[in-house]
């Protein structure tokens, strides 16, 4: 018997093993595809104006299958979005049965997708797609495929890590509950608030706060909530999330993510720091400057604020040490740089606000610089004030030699950022085809002038983007759903009425909305509550008669407080783990930054040509 006991972890093993080459191997060869795909098509319709008129739409089956093996894998490596703070504070026993029944509701929610999935992949069959006529149900099999396979992980990861006596007490307590729902469902049908509250309110949070995956609590209460208080059939749940989550202008979303990649692995960041410091480094503050210099030109592009913290801190904090700074200031410095860029295009959180809500992208894009200006000044300010005392015995002033051949190293990089969001800006291109060139023009730069990058970094890259790609799609796609059902049930209606009659007309309805979304910005990522919120509140702000990229604005800088805010916000500990720094080091010094944030929010919200100036 204790033979048999001691081989099921190997066998749970194995299976994860076997899992991990059946969707790595493929997820990154379609990574590449999409790239020489769109690359293709972006040649064919500017160079030789003809262009290839099947390209979208095979991208298009691509990148269905490319977020649901993303997803896999990111659950396979634990790389989904979730809120890991209350975990971390329980008793071991308790940590592990908590992990155990949090594997059971992945299971749960599998469970309830896979049929409905399977049956709507289906029905697709008789339909054929425009431009190369293949059955419909070669994309919609993306979905019921991905369910099966993050099954199984989680299976796995019961025979892996949990003890029968936890497996069954997780199976007994998931099982009670959906028991409770089925035999009260007619007592709960009309009682349409207590639902609401019930499902969206207390289930959401409470899944949450146990450290499951934020995709899993969307998709697991919206399905609840349609099938114990609905007749609606589940597949439309299937067919929401298809839709949230495979419209082509997300495809941007791992493009850009394996831009940024590529730019830190092929040197482009590296260059870009050491042209700047060379500009100011000399300067009390200076390398703190650089700092916030530096997240401007380069946030946003890789899709990933900790990418984005981990290509600049191993640059410059070596140096800022030597200079006497803090360890616990350098963090909230890091924290604070990261909140302030938010807004900086090409920000994947305001491509999805133009995916859900409608908004135009290139506004979004020429609104979001202006912001984050106001939020870097407020910082420098208080740089300023905290490095009046700083000493520079020992510091070297750059020679203007020096400072041109440091930007002349870097001028193929700098070039980058204002090249990509100039193109969407001035509607060149998309902010997919800007991507994908960006791309090319990385590996061009990167291969031929900086010749810095290693060949077997090539494959990890190409797994790490489909799995932070995944993570944030199916996230989209579970929040569409569950927005899709928070509709129907006449929430958005409700919310509307309600955020309107409050008093304080445009600017208490923006008030409101910024403290609210920090809030939320300290328990979410930025995507999953534009996707679930953007699309009620957006038409509230615009019935109001507020700019919708001034609202954007103030959601997206709002949040980006709340999510590098201690103690719960999930970026301020990303910080510190990037810096390898214990987080009370840093949590006591990260307020006056984050208070100049707060005045510079209240400056965006109060003024709206931060946001609107420069719209045509």
């Amino acid at each position: 018997m204790s033979a048999g006991i001691a081989r099921i972890p190997r066998i749970g093993a194995a299976l994860e093993t076997v899992i991990k080459w059946i969707t790595e191997v493929p997820a990154a060869v379609l990574l590449l595809a999409e790239v020489g795909l769109l690359l293709a098509n972006v040649s064919c319709r500017y160079l030789l104006h003809d262009p290839i008129i099947w390209g979208d739409e095979l991208a298009s089956i691509l990148f269905i299958w490319l977020s649901m093996l993303g997803a896999v894998i990111a659950l396979r490596r634990g790389e989904h979005m979730r809120l890991t703070m209350f975990l971390a504070k329980m008793p071991p026993s308790r940590r592990v049965f908590a992990e155990t029944l949090g594997n059971v509701i992945v299971m749960t929610f599998v469970l309830l997708l896979v049929r409905p999935a399977t049956e709507w992949a289906l029905d697709e069959w008789i339909i054929t797609t425009p431009a190369l006529s293949l059955p419909n149900a070669l994309p919609a099999a993306a979905i019921p495929v991905g369910a099966i396979l993050m099954l199984v992980l989680a299976a796995t990861r019961l025979l892996e890590r949990s003890t029968l006596r936890d497996c069954a007490a997780a199976f007994a307590l998931v099982g009670g509950i959906a028991l409770a729902l089925y035999l009260g469902r007619n007592a709960l049908a009309p009682l349409t608030a207590v639902n609401l509250l019930l499902f969206f309110g207390v289930g959401t949070i409470t899944i949450i706060c146990l450290g499951v995956p934020i995709m899993v609590a969307f998709g697991v209460c919206t399905l609840a909530y349609l099938a114990t208080v609905t007749d609606a059939p589940l597949t439309i749940v299937v067919s929401t999330m298809s839709q949230g989550m495979s419209g082509l202008i997300l495809l941007a979303v791992p493009l850009f993510i394996l831009l940024g990649s590529l730019m830190e692995a092929m040197g482009l960041a590296e260059v870009m720091i050491r042209f700047l410091a060379s500009l100011i480094g000399h300067k009390r503050g200076g390398l703190a400057y650089v700092l916030v210099g530096a997240m401007y030109l380069v946030s946003g592009i890789s899709g990933s604020k900790v990418a984005d913290m981990a290509a600049l801190a191993p640059g410059l904090f070596p140096e800022m040490k030597k200079r006497g700074a803090n360890e616990g200031d350098l963090v909230a410095m890091l924290s604070a740089a990261a909140a302030m860029s938010e807004t900086i295009p090409p920000s994947l959180v305001l491509i999805t606000i133009g995916s859900v809500t409608g908004v135009s992208i290139a506004a979004l894009f020429t609104g979001g610089f202006m912001p984050a200006a106001v939020g870097a000044a407020a910082l420098c300010a208080v740089i300023w004030y905290k490095s009046r005392k700083e000493k520079l015995e020992g510091v070297v002033r750059a020679t203007r030699g020096e400072i041109g051949r440091t930007l002349l190293a870097a001028a193929p990089a700098l070039a980058l950022p204002f090249v990509i969001r100039a193109a969407v800006v001035e509607g060149v291109a998309t902010a997919t085809e800007v991507a994908t060139i960006g791309v090319a023009y990385t590996c061009i730069v990167g291969l031929l002038i900086y010749r810095r990058f290693k060949w077997n970094r090539l494959y990890p890259i190409l797994v790490e983007t489909v799995s932070l790609s995944g993570a944030i799609l199916i996230i989209i796609g579970c929040a569409t759903a569950m927005g899709w059902a928070l509709t129907q049930s006449g929430f958005s209606s409700q919310l509307a009425t309600l955020m309107m009659a409050m008093s304080g007309g445009k600017f208490g309805f923006l008030a409101i909305s910024a403290v609210t979304f920090v809030i939320l910005g300290s328990f979410l990522e930025g995507i999953p509550a534009i996707v679930l919120f953007g699309p009620l509140l957006f038409p509230v702000a615009h019935a109001m008669g507020i700019s919708d990229v001034h609202y954007a604005m103030v959601v997206v800088f709002a949040m980006g407080l709340g999510l590098f805010a201690p103690p719960i916000g999930l970026g301020f500990y990303s910080a510190c783990a990037v810096s390898k720094v214990d987080p009370t080091k840093a949590m006591r010094r990260v307020w006056p930054y984050l208070g100049a944030l707060a005045v510079a929010l209240l400056v965006i919200v109060a003024v709206p040509w931060v946001s609107t100036g420069f719209l045509r």
